[in-house]
């Protein structure tokens, strides 16, 4: 029994341990919960040549679009914690969605390493709408309520968040309709399948020829659109948006869960990418696992609370 417990020690010394120092040594798997195109993926693509760099192994990813992401994330901690599955995540939807029914997950299931970037609500309508400004639109969703249709990126979402409280500041009704992710949510709107939507700002960087954006949900302009008003410049109380950022199965180790955490950090501290990333109309933040339990906390009781606002049931 005694060589037994010291061999238990001894491997447990070599998981926490050395065996892990040179991680990573082979390629890292990150799913996303989205559909390619969205904002998950365009910050991924612009994050992996500086993974590469920094850790000198590949960052491939992968997609597992489904339930608003929540078909990723109730899966993620049946998946290995060895380091080299790694998962995108998003508040405020994992908050809001365990908060309205059963997604196979709750939100202190999750285990977030990083969140590592804020993207503000925006709404557009595309290029040729007859709406040139936010007034126009209001005007006509009073006098036809319920007409018009705003797209954005799944139930619970950032996106509806801001779509419903839009009505409620405005004194308008619109409708809803989520999509599996921006990118067909900003495909909605490009066809004019909707009569507008409530996506995130960087939605406008390659899609602007199709689309124009009215307003942005920040407390200040934009630096990739200067141009373009904050609800707030036009009266309304209005600043939302999504974190994303990185996370892995519970069973990760702690030193793992630690060491992508600062190689996530490193990378936020890039010149180069930190200005992709602002060119795109991304919101740089740095919250490391260092950080996540009061983050987490203080996010989760700020959405609940929005949550219950909203109506949805609170579980």
């Amino acid at each position: 029994m005694r060589k037994l417990a010291l061999a238990a020690a001894f491997a447990a010394t070599l998981i926490s341990g050395p065996a892990f120092a040179e991680y990573p040594d082979k390629t890292v798997n990150l799913i996303l919960p989205f559909n390619a195109g969205g904002e998950s993926d365009v910050s991924a693509r612009f994050q992996q040549p500086y993974f590469e760099k920094i850790t000198g192994q590949q960052m491939v990813i992968q997609y597992m679009a489904g339930a608003g992401g929540a078909q990723a994330w109730s899966q993620l901690n049946s998946m290995e914690g060895d380091g080299y599955t790694l998962m995108g995540i998003n508040l405020p939807h994992t908050v809001l969605q365990p908060m309205e029914k059963d997604v196979g997950y709750e939100t202190d299931d999750l285990v977030a390493v990083n969140y590592f970037h804020y993207t503000p609500n925006a709404l557009f309508v595309p290029k040729d709408s007859e709406f040139q400004n936010l007034q126009q639109l209001i005007d006509y969703a009073k006098a036809n309520p319920g007409l018009v249709t705003f797209s954005g990126s799944g139930s619970n979402s950032a996106n509806q968040i801001g779509q419903t409280q839009f009505d409620a500041l405005a004194g308008i009704t619109t409708t809803y309709i989520p999509f599996s992710g921006t990118g067909p949510a900003v495909t909605a709107i490009l066809g004019s399948q909707v009569t507008a939507g409530f996506n995130y700002v960087t939605s406008g960087v390659n899609n602007g020829d199709g689309m124009r954006m009215l307003a942005v949900a920040s407390e200040k302009r934009v630096k990739a659109f200067p141009d373009v008003p904050t609800f707030k410049e036009l009266g309304f109380d209005l600043v939302g948006g999504a974190y994303r950022g990185v996370a892995v199965p519970k069973s990760t180790p702690e030193d793992i869960r630690q060491k992508l955490s600062d190689i996530i950090s490193e990378i936020n501290q890039n010149p180069e990418f930190i200005k992709k990333m602002e060119d795109a109309g991304f919101v740089l933040t740095d919250i490391p696992y260092a950080k996540m339990a009061d983050f987490v906390a203080q996010k989760k009781k700020e959405y609940r609370a929005i949550g219950e606002k909203l109506g949805i049931a609170n579980r």
